[in-house]
C-alpha cells in the first residue's frame, strides 16, 4: 500500500484489476481524483441522472457512460469499471447481496455507469493545509451517517442525505470551509458542524458506513455531503439490480484534484 500513496490513478486501477488491492483507497494516488460509482440498468438511468442533478452536493457527476460501455472515457480513458475498483456492492430489490472484487460476470449490455465526485479530493487539500483527516491518520475507513435531511426525489429514487465526518477544532473547521469551497464537484463545503443530533445522528460512535474515529478534546464533528447517498437512494428505490462501489473503495481517475477547482 505504501508504494501506492504516490502512484498515479492508472497504477491504482491496475493493482485493483490484478487483485493486488482490495482495501480502502483513502490516501492512495495523492493528487488524483477518486470517485464514487453507481451502475443501474438503462431503464432507470434517466431517473438516476435526474436525482444527481437535483442533489448536486452529495452527487456531483463527473462522467456518465453509454449503455453497456464499462469505460468512463472523460475521466479515465482505457479503464474498465468492471475490474478497476478494489471492491463493489451488488444490490437486488434494494437489498445488499454481495461485495465482490470484480463484476465482469455480472456485466450486462444495458448497464449505465455514473462516476460521482468524492470527498477524498478535498481531503488531499486539507492535508496540504495541515488540517486533520482522522480516518487517514488512524488507517480506517471514513465514518458515514444517514441524516434526517431528505434528498430531492426523482422517480423511484429518494432517501436521506448521507454525510461523512471529520473531527476538527472550530478554527480548523473555518479553514476547512475555505479549502473545500474550491471543490464544488467534490461535495464542496461542510453542511453541518457540531451537534450530530441536529441532523438526526443518534450515536456518533456508530456510523452507518465506514469506521468510527477518535474525537479529541477541543474538537467537534464536521459533516460533509457524501457520495454514499446514492446507495441509500437505491435501497429506497428497490430497483431489481444495481451495482455501486463499496464505501471507501473508490475509483481512481486520471483527473488531478486541481482539475476540479472552481467548477
Amino acid at each position: 500500500m505504501e508504494n501506492l500513496k504516490r502512484a498515479k490513478g492508472l497504477e491504482v486501477r491496475q493493482a485493483c484489476r490484478l487483485g493486488d488491492l482490495t482495501g480502502p483507497t483513502p490516501g492512495l494516488a495523492m493528487g488524483y481524483v477518486q470517485a464514487n460509482l453507481v451502475i443501474v440498468p438503462q431503464e432507470h438511468a434517466f431517473d438516476f441522472l435526474l436525482f444527481c442533478q437535483r442533489n448536486p452536493r452529495p452527487c456531483p457527476l463527473l462522467d456518465v457512460t453509454q449503455p453497456g460501455d464499462p469505460e468512463p472515457r472523460e475521466v479515465a480513458p482505457g479503464s474498465d469499471l468492471r475490474a478497476d475498483l478494489p471492491a463493489y456492492r451488488v444490490w437486488r430489490n434494494g437489498e445488499l447481496v454481495d461485495e465482490p472484487t470484480n463484476i465482469g460476470a455480472l456485466w450486462r449490455d444495458d448497464l449505465v455507469s455514473f462516476v460521482i465526485g468524492c470527498s477524498f479530493t478535498f481531503e488531499n487539500a486539507l492535508l496540504e493545509e495541515r488540517l486533520p483527516v482522522r480516518h487517514i491518520e488512524q488507517g480506517v475507513n471514513v465514518p458515514m451517517y444517514r441524516t434526517n435531511r431528505p434528498c430531492r426525489a426523482a422517480g423511484r429514487f429518494r432517501g436521506p442525505l448521507v454525510v461523512s465526518m471529520r473531527p476538527m477544532s472550530p478554527r480548523q473547521a473555518v479553514v476547512a470551509q475555505r479549502v473545500c469551497a474550491r471543490f464544488p464537484r467534490a461535495h464542496g463545503t461542510p453542511i453541518h458542524f457540531g451537534d450530530p443530533s441536529a441532523i438526526g445522528i443518534a450515536n456518533i460512535a456508530r456510523p452507518d458506513f465506514g469506521d468510527p474515529v477518535e474525537i479529541r478534546k477541543g474538537e467537534a464533528p464536521v459533516f460533509w455531503a457524501c457520495g454514499v447517498t446514492p446507495q441509500a437512494a437505491l435501497m429506497e428505490a428497490k430497483i431489481p439490480f444495481a451495482i455501486t462501489h463499496k464505501p471507501g473503495h473508490m475509483f481512481l481517475t486520471d483527473l488531478r484534484d486541481a482539475d476540479l477547482e472552481g467548477e
